[in-house]
C-alpha cells in the first residue's frame, strides 16, 4: 500500500457533481464541485443530461485527485455514491443513454401510480420492496422511456439496452461497460424484493420492465471493476457504491436502532436504522440500510421532496433573498412566526402523505407580512416536516434518540435549535458535514484496507455542535397544531 493511501469519494448528486480525496483519518483532502443544467421540459418533469452528469463526475474526480496529488498522496480505490432512483437508460455496447434521465423528483408517471393503486397491488408492493407505490421511484420511469423512445421496448427485450440508476451509470462509463448496482440503489427501483435480495419477476411483469435491462445486484463492498486505461493516471478499482442516504447514514455512524440521520439537501432524507425488515404502519418506507458479505440491514425513511428547495425558490422565483445565509438574520429578527407557514408541495408531499397531486401553500398572510415572515416560514417547514417523519417512526417502532444531520441546510443554527425544539429531541450536527461521501469513502477504504472496519467510522466521526431542545412545551404543541391546520390544506 502507498505510504500515504487515499480514497476517492465520487458524489453525484442532484444539482452538481463533487469529488472529494480522503485520508486515513477520514479527513478531505481535496474537493472538486460543478454544477450542471435541471431540465424542466413540463411542470412536474425533472431531467438531467446523462452526459453532462458523465463530464461533471469526470472532471470533479479528476481535478480532485491532481490537488491531492500536489500533496503527495495517492488515491488506491473508489468509491461511489450517487441520488437514488433517477434513471437512466443506454445502449450497451456504445454506453450512450437513449433519452435523458428522469430525475427522482419528476412526477410524469403520476397517473400510471394512481392506476395501478387502484387496482389494489400497492400492498403486495410493499410486502417485497419495502416502497409505496409512487411516480419517485424507478419502475414507472423505465417503462416510461421504453415506451417513448422509438423502438426501445423491442431492444431492450433483445438485450441491447441497460438500464440503470446513476451509480450504474456511472459505473459502466468508469469501467467500459461494467453492469452492475448495489443493493441500497436496487432497494429504491420497485423492482427489488429486499427480503430475497433479488429482482421480483412479478413485479417486473406488473411494471413492464424486461429483465434483461436490469444490473446485478452485488454488496455495498465489492469489486464492482476498474477504471479503463486513460481515465485517470492509473487504473483504480471502484470498491464501493452506494446509495447517498444510506451513505450519509454511515458517514454519520448511524448504524444502529435510536441514532436517526436527516440530510437537508434539496429535499430532505431522514433513515432510522431498525433491527430488521419493518412494514411500516404508517407510510415510511422499509429499505435496504446496507449489504455487506450477504448479511442485510434495514432501515425505515421518509422522504421530504423540498427542503432546501424552498429556499432556492424564495431566491430564484420571488428574488426576496440573494443567498440562503441571509434566511438565519431574517427569522432571528422575528419573535414569533405571525402565524404565517408554508407548506412546500411544489411537486407534491412525500412521506408519510405520499400526496402526488398536492401543491404548496402558504396560511396566515396578513399586510403586515413581509420576506423575514416568508424567510422563517421556509426554514419551519423543513423543521416540521422532519418532526412528522420522527413520529411516524417511533410510531413504527423506531424511536429517535438523536438526530445527526447533515446538509447545507445545518449550518443554519436557528433552524437546527428551531429543529431541536420541535421534535423535541437533540440534533447533533458533525464537524465534517460531508458525510455523503464520507460514507462512499469508507466503505471503499475498508475494502482497500485504509479503514480497519465499518464499526471504526465511530471514532472517526467528530461532534462539531449538539442543540438541545428547550422551547416550552405549550408553544411546541401550539406551532404544530397551527402547521398541521396548513398541512391539511393543502391535503384538500
Amino acid at each position: 500500500m502507498a505510504d500515504n493511501p487515499l480514497i476517492l469519494a465520487i458524489d453525484q448528486g442532484t444539482t452538481s457533481s463533487r469529488a472529494l480525496v480522503f485520508d486515513r483519518n477520514a479527513d478531505i483532502v481535496a474537493l472538486a464541485q460543478s454544477e450542471f443544467p435541471q431540465i424542466y421540459p413540463q411542470p412536474g418533469w425533472v431531467e438531467h443530461d446523462p452526459e453532462a452528469i458523465w463530464t461533471t463526475t469526470i472532471e470533479t474526480a479528476r481535478a480532485a485527485m491532481t490537488k491531492a496529488a500536489a500533496m503527495g498522496g495517492r488515491v488506491v480505490a473508489i468509491g461511489v455514491t450517487n441520488q437514488r432512483e433517477t434513471t437512466v437508460v443506454w445502449d450497451r455496447k456504445t454506453l450512450k443513454p437513449i433519452h435523458n434521465a428522469i430525475v427522482w423528483q419528476d412526477r410524469r408517471t403520476a397517473d400510471v401510480c394512481a392506476k395501478l393503486k387502484k387496482e389494489g397491488i400497492e400492498e403486495r408492493i410493499q410486502a417485497s420492496t419495502g416502497l409505496l407505490l409512487d411516480p419517485y421511484f424507478s419502475a414507472t420511469k423505465i417503462a416510461w422511456i421504453l415506451d417513448h423512445v422509438e423502438n426501445a421496448r423491442e431492444r431492450a427485450k433483445r438485450g441491447d439496452l441497460a438500464f440503470g440508476t446513476i451509480d450504474s451509470f456511472l459505473l459502466a462509463r468508469l469501467t467500459g461497460g461494467a453492469h452492475l448496482t448495489d443493493a441500497t440503489n436496487a432497494s429504491r427501483t420497485s423492482l427489488l424484493n429486499i427480503r430475497e435480495n433479488c429482482w421480483d419477476d412479478a413485479l417486473l411483469s406488473r411494471f413492464d420492465v424486461p429483465r434483461a435491462v436490469l444490473p446485478e445486484v452485488v454488496d455495498n463492498i465489492s469489486e464492482f471493476g476498474v477504471t479503463s486505461a486513460g481515465l485517470f493516471d492509473d487504473e483504480l478499482p471502484v470498491f464501493a457504491m452506494i446509495g447517498d442516504q444510506q451513505s450519509a447514514a454511515i458517514g454519520q455512524a448511524c448504524l444502529e436502532p435510536g441514532d436517526i440521520k436527516a440530510t437537508y439537501g434539496t429535499g430532505c432524507f431522514v433513515l432510522a436504522p431498525t433491527e430488521r425488515f419493518l412494514t411500516s404502519k404508517n407510510r415510511l418506507l422499509t429499505t435496504i440500510a446496507r449489504r455487506m458479505d450477504g448479511v442485510t440491514t434495514y432501515a425505515l425513511e421518509g422522504s421530504i421532496f423540498v427542503a432546501g428547495a424552498a429556499i432556492q425558490w424564495l431566491r430564484d422565483a420571488l428574488g426576496i433573498i440573494k443567498s440562503s445565509s441571509e434566511t438565519e438574520e431574517l427569522a432571528r429578527s422575528l419573535e414569533s412566526n405571525n402565524g404565517v407557514y408554508l407548506v412546500p408541495a411544489f411537486a407534491g408531499l412525500g412521506a408519510p402523505h405520499w400526496a402526488a397531486d398536492a401543491r404548496g401553500v402558504i396560511t396566515g398572510l396578513t399586510r403586515g407580512a413581509g420576506k423575514a415572515e416568508f424567510a422563517r416560514a421556509a426554514l419551519e417547514c423543513v423543521a416540521y416536516q422532519t418532526a412528522d417523519l420522527i413520529d411516524a417512526m417511533a410510531a413504527d417502532d423506531a424511536p429517535c434518540r438523536m438526530l445527526k444531520v447533515d446538509g447545507g441546510m445545518t449550518a443554519n443554527g436557528w433552524l437546527m435549535q428551531f429543529l431541536a425544539d420541535v421534535q423535541k429531541a437533540p440534533v447533533d450536527r458533525p464537524a465534517i458535514m460531508e458525510t455523503t461521501a464520507l460514507g462512499a469513502a469508507f466503505l471503499a477504504g475498508v475494502k482497500a484496507g485504509v479503514y480497519e472496519s465499518l464499526e471504526s467510522v465511530r471514532d472517526l466521526r467528530k461532534t462539531e455542535r449538539v442543540f438541545s431542545p428547550n422551547m416550552p412545551e405549550k408553544e411546541r404543541t401550539k406551532l404544530r397544531a397551527e402547521w398541521k391546520i396548513a398541512l391539511d390544506r393543502t391535503l384538500l
